[in-house]
């Protein structure tokens, strides 16, 4: 029997969903069409306005982040490396490499097929293929939240969570609260020689409108668009937004993204400073020097947001990974959106663990001007297809170019184990007498993320994870 893990009960917490339900406000709009829905927060003091509004940032960062990494990724009139229309594959030709630059701290051990998905017109029918290795399809909606985990072959329809239509019998519904929607499936690599199987597994993939699988099947996606304009890093994109063209934009998308049930006493909150569905932004609300405020405001936001995320960090050793609810936020609005600033697209934690450290044992930064030494007791803990990798990045969080193009050693690597079973990898920027074992930085401050693919929970609780020491 077809089965989805992990499904979210969008319907019941979600409003009615893709855009076409009445948004949760604080209040109702006026009967005529020329009122404005909110009054003017005239007595707010200025202090508070600003306290709003890094609150309202905050909680619709994710959301125009997911738009601004859509518009780039689908900034194409044909499918091509790294790009395709919307509601339409990309498919990987490996895995990436340090010119990539769309999502930061990209998992570099699985090929990736994505599409964005948008569900405005009808539902989208998909064929999941069966595989013989790690392969799953995580969808995400336009506020990052997991909706499901496809894990089994079969036939899926994408539909929004208020249609009503009729699918054919053996299509297993996966409803979607957001018009905006994001697919990445994850295949398993085992080195270039393995690519040809992964290739096999991505052709057998399908994805057409209901219309044309219930017509026999037939059919061809139609153009994409290209705009010079909208060549950027999302990222980039997003925080170089000033207030009015942020919150303008995150009003919009509101619109047919409608915010959870959930989050009915956060929009009335920030509807002081016209930030919610069928809202319009008004910067009349702030005050001082907007520019100077604003600027100081995003300077500080990611040490904010790492603080206030830092109740959700489990430690693990020497290192520590987020917990419970990354990948389903609930009304965790920093949570949400520290994630989506460091690694947007990051999966709950029953499917994978990432764990990070930035420092040595002694507590220092980490820095390719040393050599460090990993020394791995015993390899980390995996369910059946589950797997683990060890991946560098600099302090952009992006992956470090090096001359072997190496950047992680995992589960599939040819490394060599000690004579009691034990494994030590090398981290520098010098390449060492022998490579077999070696992870390449380059000079300046990086981090590592230690992945553990479908882990097995009870053993991680006693396991000893790696410990990091500079020998030179």
């Amino acid at each position: 029997m077809k089965k989805i893990v992990a499904l979210i009960a969008c319907a019941a917490m979600l409003l009615s969903g893709c855009g076409t339900s009445k948004p949760t406000a604080a209040a109702e709009p006026a009967a005529e069409p020329e009122a404005e829905p909110i009054a003017e927060p005239a007595d707010e003091p200025a202090e508070d306005v600003w306290e709003t509004l890094e609150e309202a940032y905050i909680y619709a960062f994710p959301l125009v982040l997911m738009d601004a990494t859509m518009t780039s990724a689908t900034n194409t009139e044909t499918v091509v490396t790294g790009k395709a229309p919307v509601n339409q594959f990309m498919h990987g030709a490996g895995t990436v490499k340090a010119s990539f630059k769309t999502v930061v701290t990209p998992n570099v051990d699985t090929v990736y097929t994505q599409v964005w998905l948008d569900l405005g017109e009808e539902p989208l029918i998909f064929t999941m293929p069966a595989a013989d290795r790690f392969f799953n399809v995580q969808l995400l909606d336009g506020w990052t939240n997991t909706v499901a985990v496809l894990t089994e072959p079969g036939e899926y329809a994408f539909t929004c969570t208020d249609w009503d239509g009729e699918l054919p019998e053996g299509v297993t519904r996966v409803d979607f609260p957001t018009q905006m929607d994001w697919f990445i499936a994850r295949c398993l690599l085992s080195g270039e020689e393995d690519l040809p199987n992964v290739k096999a597994i991505q052709s057998e993939m399908k994805l057409l409108p209901l219309s044309a699988y219930i017509s026999g099947g037939e059919y061809t996606p139609p153009q994409g668009s290209y705009s010079e304009a909208n060549d950027f890093v999302p990222v980039n994109k997003v925080l170089s937004m000033g207030p009015a063209e942020f919150f303008a934009k995150a009003n919009e998308l509101m619109g047919k993204n409608p915010p959870a049930a959930a989050d009915a006493p956060e929009l009335e909150k920030l509807a002081a400073v016209h930030v919610g569905p069928e809202q319009q932004f008004d910067p009349g609300v702030l005050t001082g020097d907007i520019a100077a405020q604003w600027k100081e405001m995003l300077t500080g936001l990611r040490p904010r947001l790492v603080a206030e995320g830092a109740k959700f960090s489990v430690k693990l050793d020497q290192w520590s990974y987020f917990g419970r609810p990354i990948g389903d936020y609930g009304t965790e609005y920093s949570y949400r959106a520290m994630i989506a600033l460091g690694g947007l697209g990051a999966n709950t934690l029953d499917v994978a663990m990432y764990t990070k450290t930035n420092t040595d044992e002694t507590g220092a930064q980490m820095n390719g001007a040393h050599t460090y030494q990993i020394h791995f007791h015993s390899l980390p803990p995996v369910l059946d297809n589950g797997f683990w990798s060890l991946t560098a990045y600099g302090s952009d969080d992006f992956l470090i170019d090096n001359p072997l193009n190496r950047y992680c050693i995992n589960d599939r690597s040819s490394f060599e184990l000690n004579e009691d079973g034990t494994l030590d990898i090398i981290v520098s920027a010098a390449e060492p007498e022998n490579t077999a074992n070696w992870l390449p930085v380059n000079g300046d401050d990086f981090h590592l993320y230690m992945r553990i693919y479908t882990p097995d929970m009870a053993a991680i609780e006693t396991w000893a994870a790696p410990v990091i020491t500079m020998v030179d």
